[in-house]
C-alpha cells in the first residue's frame, strides 16, 4: 500500500466516523432543542399577556388623545415604511440568489469532485485530462479577445485614416482635369480623314470664303 493510499483509507474512515457521530449528535439533539424552543416560546407568549401587555393597554389609557393618535399614525407609517422597504428589497434579494445560484453549483461541483477523487472514484489522470482541458478552453478565450481587440483597433485606425485624408484633401481642393482639343482634321474616335474628304472640305470652305466676299 501506497502513502496515498493509507491516507486515502484514513480519510475515508475518519470521515465516516465523523458523519456517523454528527447524526447521532443530530438525532439525539434536535428533539431536545425543538421542545426546548417551543416551551421557550410558550413562556415568553404567557409572560407578555401577563405582565406587559396590561401595562401598555394602561399606559395606552393615560395618554392624550393627541399623543396616542400621533403614536398611532407612527405605528402606521413605520409599517408602510416596512412594507416598502420589504417591496423595494424581494426583487433584489431574488436576483442576488438567482445570480449566487451557478457559484452555488459550481462549488458544490467542486466539493463532490474533491470528494470522489477522496473516495478513489477520479485518478489523478482524470484530474489532469481536466485540468489540461480548462487550460486549454482558458488559452482560447484569451486568444479570442486579443483578436477582437485587434480587429477593432485596426477598425478604428482606418477609420482615423480615412477621415484625415478627407479632411487634408476634400473634394472641393481637387482640380479637374483640363479638357484636350481635338483637331479638325481628326474625327471622334481620333483617325486621319481621307485625302479626298480634305480636299472635298477644303473646296467647300474656300466656295463660302469666296461667296462671302462677293456678297
Amino acid at each position: 500500500m501506497t502513502r496515498i493510499d493509507d491516507v486515502r483509507a484514513r480519510t475515508k474512515g475518519s470521515a465516516k466516523e465523523g458523519m456517523r457521530h454528527a447524526r447521532a449528535v443530530k438525532d439525539t439533539v434536535a428533539p431536545k432543542v425543538g421542545h426546548a424552543a417551543k416551551a421557550a416560546g410558550h413562556g415568553a407568549l404567557e409572560q407578555y399577556h401577563n405582565h406587559l401587555a396590561p401595562r401598555l393597554a394602561h399606559a395606552r389609557e393615560t395618554l392624550p388623545p393627541a399623543l396616542d393618535g400621533a403614536a398611532t399614525k407612527a405605528a402606521h407609517r413605520t409599517r408602510e415604511a416596512a412594507r416598502h422597504a420589504a417591496d423595494y428589497a424581494a426583487p433584489r434579494l431574488e436576483a442576488a440568489r438567482a445570480a449566487a445560484g451557478p457559484a452555488r453549483e459550481e462549488a458544490m461541483a467542486r466539493s463532490g469532485a474533491a470528494l470522489a477523487a477522496l473516495r478513489g472514484e477520479v485518478t489523478a489522470a482524470d484530474v489532469q485530462k481536466i485540468t489540461k482541458r480548462r487550460a486549454r478552453r482558458a488559452r482560447a478565450g484569451r486568444a479570442f479577445r486579443r483578436l477582437a481587440v485587434l480587429g477593432l483597433l485596426t477598425g478604428a485606425a482606418v477609420a482615423a485614416w480615412r477621415w484625415w485624408d478627407r479632411q487634408a484633401n476634400p473634394e472641393w481642393l481637387v482640380e479637374p482635369p483640363e479638357a484636350t482639343e481635338v483637331g479638325e482634321e481628326t474625327r471622334v474616335n481620333a483617325t486621319p480623314l481621307d485625302p479626298e474628304v480634305e480636299a472635298k472640305e477644303a473646296a467647300d470652305r474656300k466656295a463660302e470664303e469666296s461667296g462671302g466676299e462677293s456678297r
